[in-house]
């Protein structure tokens, strides 16, 4: 008995007298290539000594907004090309976008197109109409094309991760409610606002008998965009008209759950969302807003979340492609730090999957430049830029994070987050010319590092 107390106690005093040094777990993306999500290991220490120039505090005590998920854009053209692989490859593909293994990206939220968007093969609603026709009672309402692609693929997803939220944005009403019985451009008019209205209710509720649950909608992806195809003007007097006049009230009346979220274009039109949140009797029916980023800066985010604090905001649409280099640490410090330091609770890139030449998309107002997240060959698929610009807040911040504290330094831009399950999780980006070295500091505890010129990374612990 006494030789097995000496021995722990021998045991104890060289613990103390070398303790272990616990590790922090970092996953770095380089412009070269040379890194993609490589894993590495840093040692966590004591914290001791001045703060440097790139030091950074992150602070656990100060909380912000809930996450709800990162992620892209399923569109019908996405779909179309992931549904014609073979059932083993697609499997494969799916399983390493969704789920939520170790080697997997865990991608928690999508935006799906109600009806056509431009990056679908051919135009169509659910309610169209020979010219001249319409169909007051929507009874030729039908998810048909959608069946086709978009439809068993969200079954497949949601077979690997049934939690998975989904958002809904229309690109066009049917032809036959628009001022200009046209797919392209034109206006709803208000005479079918609340033909309209029903329209969101009979989508929800026939993806609801799919087996698939619409979280929120937007009401009209890019509304001050007439350029695409679809495309559809709504100005914010009309939303703010539509959604407290009909749709509000009706999904209210229906027991409908789905989330409203405002706007869903650039952040240089602060003033849109505005203008209907400011209404209390619009207000009181909407989630959120929903921004882009083609125009204007992300801290318009913030100056609506500063008016408005009870309302929520949402990254729901960036374009990201490979045209000027694989600029990792720009694209992440841009959208998933500036995004998610600006109140929003999701990050979107558009869009999930194309082939070689961007396609398939609309004719006449189609994004022909839209690189997907994937590039799809038949049963093969490559990666791209915004695979990884996702994949490094994706892989490491689940539905349920939150926001803490964090400082910015005058070099690296980073945002900082604390998982369910209790862990610090801080993403890192450097969009300077010259590799820089930092210090974290967090809870009595630090480790340094360096992060390559245009590189991104996320640190766990």
């Amino acid at each position: 008995m006494l030789r097995i107390f000496c021995v722990m106690f021998f045991s104890f005093l060289l613990a103390s007298a070398y303790p272990q040094r616990s590790t922090v777990q970092y996953w770095e993306t380089t412009p070269d290539r040379s890194q993609l999500l490589a894993l590495h290991s840093l040692p966590l220490q004591l914290a001791r000594g001045n703060k440097n120039s790139n030091s950074i505090i992150v602070d656990g005590s100060k909380t912000y907004q809930t996450i709800d998920g990162f992620g892209f854009a399923l569109t019908g053209g996405s779909a179309q090309h992931i549904i014609q692989m073979d059932a083993d490859s697609r499997k494969e593909l799916l399983e390493e976008i969704f789920g939520k293994k170790t080697a997997d990206l865990a991608v928690s939220y999508l935006r799906i197109s109600i009806g056509a968007s431009d990056l679908n093969e051919r135009v169509f609603t659910y309610d169209d109409m020979p010219e001249g026709q319409t169909d007051k009672e929507l009874t030729h309402f039908d998810l048909q094309d959608d069946k086709k692609d978009v439809i068993p693929v969200l079954k497949e997803i949601l077979a690997i991760n049934p939690a998975i939220k989904i958002l809904g944005s229309p690109w066009s009403a049917p032809a036959w409610m628009k001022t200009s019985r046209q797919m392209k451009g034109g206006s709803l008019e208000e005479q079918y606002d609340g033909l309209y209205a029903k329209y969101f209710v009979k989508y929800i509720r026939a993806m609801q008998r799919q087996g698939i649950r619409i979280d929120a909608i937007t009401i009209q992806n890019e509304p001050l965009n007439e350029g695409n195809t679809p495309s559809m003007k709504m100005l914010a007097t009309d939303q703010l008209r539509f959604i407290k006049n009909n749709l509000g009230p009706l999904f209210r009346k229906e027991g409908i759950k789905t989330k409203i979220i405002l706007y869903d274009h650039n952040c240089d039109e602060p003033q849109y969302p505005l203008t209907i949140l400011n209404d209390p009797a619009a207000a009181v029916y909407v989630n959120g807003s929903g921004f882009h980023l083609y125009g204007g800066k992300i801290e318009a985010l913030s100056e609506v979340h500063d008016k408005h604090p009870d309302k929520k905001l949402y990254f729901t649409e960036q374009m990201v492609i490979d045209d000027q280099g694989f600029n990792i640490g720009e694209q992440v410090a841009n959208l998933i730090i500036g995004a998610t330091r600006n109140w929003s609770r999701n990050v979107l890139l558009w869009n999930l999957a194309a082939d070689k030449d961007n396609k398939p998309h609309t004719d006449n107002g189609g994004c022909t430049m839209c690189e997907g997240a994937l590039t799809i060959d038949g049963n093969h698929f490559s990666r791209n830029l915004a695979y990884y610009v996702v994949a490094q807040a994706s892989k490491f911040v689940p539905p349920g994070s939150v926001r803490i504290k964090s400082n910015q330094t005058d070099s690296l831009s980073d945002v900082a987050f604390k998982t369910p399950d209790g862990k610090s999780v801080l993403i890192l980006a450097n969009s300077t010319t010259s590799n820089q070295s930092f210090t974290v500091r967090a809870s009595g505890k630090k480790f340094s590092g360096n992060l390559e010129a245009g590189a991104a990374a996320s640190y766990v612990w």
